[in-house]
């Protein structure tokens, strides 16, 4: 049975146990041995981070393969749009590519924990949060989606991944829970039955008398 960590990374906190350039990492705040993180979020980034002690379960927390949904709460810049809406939900192109297709929605300021240190707001210019699922993981995805659309972020907050949920954690704290299920084979690609599947030709070598 694998062991599987739920925490609510404070913003500031990196992704790893050992701290670098005065951010603190995860060890000072899980003392639990023998789990590592599956997939990262970023030192900016609030909200649920999953460890494991399970290598597979790793993989397929993390690995975009899997297409394991990702749920983030934004805090964005400015009036969102319908159009930018659809732009988001239909996927736009970045510099590494084209995004699959998200769900995307906005919603009313959700009630979590506030931010230390507050964001930086402009008194005449309003602020709208949105809900952003997606199903990849690159680098920096989301503040990219938004700042493509023309809504930068201010504030984001991972909420959810698959069926588990950063709700009932404050920042800082983390939950265990055990996981029996074997992980899921990735969709992208299918093994051939036994029948289909090629085999070797079986090589011998005959041995040299000296």
């Amino acid at each position: 049975m694998a062991k599987l960590l739920l925490f609510n990374k404070p913003y500031g906190v990196l992704s790893q146990f050992t701290s670098a350039d005065g951010h603190p990492g995860l060890a000072d705040y899980i003392d639990i041995s023998e789990v590592y993180p599956a997939g990262r979020l970023d030192r900016d980034s609030e909200g649920l981070l999953l460890l494991t002690d399970d290598g597979a379960l790793q993989a397929q927390i993390s690995n975009p393969r899997f297409k394991l949904e990702k749920t983030y709460l934004a805090q964005v810049e400015g009036e969102l749009t319908d159009s930018a809406l659809q732009c988001l939900s239909q996927g736009v192109t970045l510099k590494d590519g084209p995004t699959l297709p998200a769900k995307a929605r906005r919603v009313p300021e959700p009630g979590i924990w506030p931010r230390f240190p507050a964001i930086r707001e402009r008194k005449n210019i309003p602020t709208t949060w949105l809900e952003l699922t997606i199903r990849e993981g690159r680098n920096r995805q989301v503040r990219r989606m938004c700042a493509h659309v023309g809504f930068p972020v201010l504030r984001l907050v991972r909420s959810q991944i698959g069926s588990w949920s950063v709700r009932e954690l404050a920042p800082g704290e983390h939950r265990q829970v055990n996981v029996a299920m074997p992980p899921a084979k990735p969709r992208s690609k299918q093994a051939r039955p036994a029948s289909q599947q090629r085999r070797k030709p079986r090589t011998t070598e005959k041995k040299r008398s000296s």
